[in-house]
């Protein structure tokens, strides 16, 4: 095993082209010490809200990214894009292999997939509902 490091072997973490808003948001609220419950009262957002922006399933509308970022004394663009005012000595600290930013990324997406498929069983859950009220009993 060599101790060689391979430039293009890694990955800034939080890069503009590594990271997502949902990383920069939990590294930002982690970097201020809040919990996602503290952070979501403070903005006026539920619980859930606060987690699929951190899962990347869903963003904040202008008005509320505009709050979160002074919140967590970052910059919207770095929110949005990673480039700009962002959390000071974060660049280049979280350098991973390519190998993990690779299981990162598709643990991503399988995620995303299991979000659209609970929607998905929950919509086919409420159809079959609706049938079985109707049905007239024999």
């Amino acid at each position: 095993m060599t101790n060689e490091t391979d430039d293009t072997a890694q990955t800034d973490w939080y890069s503009p082209d590594a990271a997502t808003f949902g990383d920069r948001v939990a590294a930002a609220r982690e970097a201020a010490g809040m919990t996602q419950t503290v952070l979501a009262r403070r903005l006026g957002v539920r619980l859930t809200t606060m987690r699929s922006w951190e899962n990347d399933l869903s963003e904040p509308r202008a008005n509320r990214l505009s709050i979160l970022a002074g919140l967590l004394n970052v910059s919207m663009m770095w929110l949005i894009n990673g480039e700009g005012e962002g959390l000071d000595g974060l660049e280049g600290a979280g350098v991973l292999p390519a190998d993990a930013a690779e299981l990162l990324n598709e643990m991503r997406g399988l995620r995303v997939e299991l979000f659209e498929s609970a929607k998905h069983v929950a919509r086919l859950e409420k159809r079959l509902r609706a049938m079985l009220l109707e049905t007239p009993d024999v």
